[in-house]
């Protein structure tokens, strides 16, 4: 999904992702628990310079996904998924990956510097950024924000809270019991699931690989 992000958009199958990853020793059984691992296939597979960022999705960490995301490049966030494909809580027990895309702000007004947008054709509230090599960020005036996120299972794109995200991958803690007990190999981290995942997204640039 983020490869069709780029431009031109760069086409991989799922197949061969999972090739790769098994290549490689990321995966056992398609699953991935390690956030550096992702990090590591996605610039493999797609041609995006890939930034691991820890510590969470709060403070300064908050600002770097949300202007990330204005920039217009997508971000790979593990989470727990609901059963409608929204973060919930459960301790990592229903981990997935998603592919943010983009951000909807809930600014004060006149906190936005007009010249740098343009209301939308029939949300004349709703302004969007100018086309530009890099558009400006609020640094202030922000009140909420949500991202627009695609989970690989959703037949659509979604509006999350950027908190309730936050929260969700903030507590990936554990495998579920179900898949630990099931006898099936899997690939964990070294510290487990809470190690691999937890506070951790993964920044996708549009350049070439990481130095």
């Amino acid at each position: 999904m983020a490869g069709h992000l780029r431009q031109p958009p760069v086409s991989v199958s799922m197949e061969a992702v999972v090739q790769t990853a098994l290549d490689r020793g990321y995966t056992a059984q398609g699953e991935m628990f390690s956030a550096g691992d992702m990090a590591l296939l996605a610039e493999e597979v797609t041609g995006w310079r890939a930034e691991l960022l820890s510590g969470g999705m709060r403070g300064d960490n908050t600002k770097a996904v949300l202007k990330h995301l204005v920039d217009g490049q997508p971000v790979l966030i593990p989470y727990d998924e609901d059963f409608n494909h929204e973060p919930c809580q459960r301790n990592g027990h229903r981990a997935h990956w998603a592919v943010a895309s983009g951000v909807l702000l809930g600014l004060d007004q006149g906190s936005v510097c007009r010249e740098h947008t343009q209301p939308d054709p029939t949300l004349p509230w709703l302004l969007l950024p100018q086309d530009s090599p890099s558009h400006p960020f609020p640094t202030a005036g922000i009140r909420e924000a949500y991202i627009l996120a695609k989970q690989g299972k959703s037949l659509r794109y979604q509006l999350w809270s950027l908190d309730k995200v936050s929260e969700s991958n903030a507590q990936l803690r554990d495998i579920d019991p179900h898949r630990a007990g099931d006898g099936t190999q899997y690939m964990l981290p070294k510290g487990g699931v809470e190690a691999g995942l937890a506070g951790q997204v993964v920044l996708l640039h549009n350049g070439g690989q990481t130095q």
